[in-house]
């Protein structure tokens, strides 16, 4: 009797947390999952089941299976081919995502918790699958909304055939879960609408924001940034940009903007990461000769205080029909460094009413260059304010959005 309570305990005490990436990982998926993971850890005997580093890591061999802050990490076999091209990236998902399935079915036991994260789109289905053969419960992360995301980029028609058949496949798992965790408000009520509310069952569904990270960022004085100093930007309003140059962020319109602005020395661009879209931005710089727009490599997470601090303005550019789709992580950092945020999204996307309620920066409408300009203008006309923001900004990743914060929500919600 007391050996199968200890069993009983155990497993219930056991929670699998199942993602593409973790650490050493440290791009903003592998950076979350380790924080929530580790996090955890005084509440559950927490298990991760991962693959190898395949994007800022990528080259290092992590150990097939390791122990690392408290908690045991199981990393799967799988291609580790070029992510950019889109065949490697396929066969990476799938090699991956078999292996993954094998290893939870190994894995999971009858009532365990498994936490699976949403990214990329073939893994929640295929860890739902396994915990449903092995009777466990799981609770789904949603960071970025699929199959919206394709939609809104322009990679899938919103009528296509495939674009349905996600949509069902999407009811099953969402209806099947124990309980879905989303990042925004915004992503909630979309989620809600697609739930099938006759199955019998509602989905519970907690809003959980991600993080700033506080460890790393905090504010600094504009005037002693070295890597302005080195831009030789001291001078100059400058505007940031920093991260994945993606598909679904809106740089073509800053970059509308910036042409606009080619012969006003007051206001400056300042690009730092890659991307698929760095390309097409190098090329614009180069064809229109924009010296008010500066391209740095991507730099380490150790030196985001650098900078974030490099600017007046930071950036959160989105295209179109973003809104419940994905909330950008670097709106919290930016705030951690106490910047104001320039952003491009729509109304009541969860981007901007952070940017409302926290009175913490400005937001126009994606694909409308001519309203972004508009706006600088307003904004540098009133930059006497931007002193009360920056203290705003603080506050709000200090109070709101600080890794404390988002841990205790998700112990009570799991």
């Amino acid at each position: 009797m007391e050996q199968g309570e200890k069993r009983k305990n155990n497993i219930q005490n056991r929670l699998w947390v199942v993602t593409e990436l973790y650490y050493p990982e440290n791009n903003q998926t592998g950076y979350y999952m380790t924080g929530i993971a580790e996090g955890l850890t005084a509440k559950y005997n927490v298990k991760v089941i991962c693959g190898q580093p395949n994007y800022a890591a990528r080259g290092t061999r992590a150990a097939k299976k390791d122990f690392h802050q408290g908690v045991e990490i199981f990393r799967v076999w799988s291609t580790t081919l070029n992510k950019d091209v889109l065949v490697f990236r396929l066969l990476n998902m799938l090699t991956q995502g078999a292996s993954i399935f094998v290893k939870s079915l190994l894995k999971f036991n009858r009532g365990e918790n498994v936490l699976v994260v949403s990214a990329p789109p073939s893994l929640p289905f295929v860890t739902a699958l396994a915990a449903k053969l092995r009777r466990a419960e799981y609770t789904l992360v949603i960071q970025d909304k699929y199959p919206e995301t394709l939609i809104a980029v322009g990679k899938l028609k919103a009528d296509s055939v495939f674009i349905k058949l996600l949509n069902c496949l999407n009811i099953w798992l969402y209806n099947g879960a124990k309980k879905i965790i989303v990042v925004g408000r915004d992503m909630r009520e979309l989620v809600y609408s697609q739930l099938n509310h006759n199955s019998g069952r509602e989905t519970p569904i907690d809003i959980i924001q991600n993080w700033a990270s506080l460890e790393e960022i905090e504010p600094a004085s504009r005037g002693e940034n070295r890597l302005l100093q080195e831009l030789g930007l001291l001078e100059k309003f400058v505007f940031l940009y920093a991260g994945n140059m993606g598909h679904p962020q809106d740089i073509e319109s800053v970059v509308a903007c910036a042409k606009k602005l080619k012969d006003d020395n007051r206001f400056h661009f300042l690009f730092i990461g890659s991307g698929v879209k760095r390309k097409w931005l190098e090329r614009e710089v180069r064809n229109n000769k924009l010296n008010n727009i500066t391209i740095l490599e991507p730099r380490p997470r150790s030196e985001q205080s650098l900078f974030l601090n490099a600017c007046d303005i930071g950036l959160v550019p989105l295209v179109k029909k973003m809104r419940g789709v994905a909330m950008p992580s670097r709106t919290y950092n930016i705030l951690a460094a106490g910047k104001p945020i320039l952003a491009l999204t729509e109304e009541n996307s969860e981007v901007a009413q952070v940017i409302e309620e926290d009175r913490v920066g400005w937001y126009v409408p994606p694909r409308e260059p001519e309203k972004l300009l508009q706006m600088i203008y307003k904004i540098y006309q009133e930059r006497d304010k931007i002193p009360e923001m920056e203290i705003r900004a603080r506050k709000s990743a200090l109070e709101k959005h600080s890794l404390k914060v988002a841990i205790e929500k998700y112990r009570e919600s799991i």
